[in-house]
């Protein structure tokens, strides 16, 4: 199972993509299997040479109290020339590292983070206005 950002699509033009390891407990591992997870308003930031997972809302599992908020930072797991890479080419302009999905591959749970740039408003627009007309074509198509 794969769950989108579908904001990030909307909001970003993706530049670059990469597959990432995410660090976890148990409860959160039960409730990426669930789907219960909101990446809307969530981002990657680069600390210290090591790349977390900020403001993701992974809901806490039935089961456990014991762990503490949903939205922690949580630890990616990335090759040091890909975030020294990364590092390098955001420090030069405005590019934000964003969660496109996250999705279970095996027993691991895995992010796939887009180095991406800012949409500017008409560019939204023109989106929007794309999909408007493809979903009217395929609609006429279909009735």
């Amino acid at each position: 199972m794969k769950i989108f950002n579908r904001k990030a699509r909307f909001k970003y033009q993706f530049l670059e993509k990469a597959e990432a390891g995410i660090v976890l407990t148990g409860a959160d591992i039960k409730s990426i299997r669930a789907g219960r997870v909101d990446l809307s308003e969530a981002f990657a930031r680069i600390r210290d040479g090591e790349v977390f997972l900020v403001n993701a809302n992974i809901l806490p599992w039935m089961g456990s109290q014991k762990y503490g908020d949903p939205r922690r930072d949580r630890k990616l797991l990335l090759h040091r020339k890909q975030i020294l890479n990364w590092q390098g080419k955001m420090s030069g302009g405005n590019l934000a590292l964003v969660p496109v999905s996250i999705y279970l591959k095996g027993n691991l749970a895995k992010v796939e983070l887009a180095l991406s740039k800012s949409k500017a408003k008409f560019d939204k627009r023109a989106a929007l206005r794309k999909k408007t007309i493809k979903r009217d074509i395929e609609r006429e198509i279909r009735g």
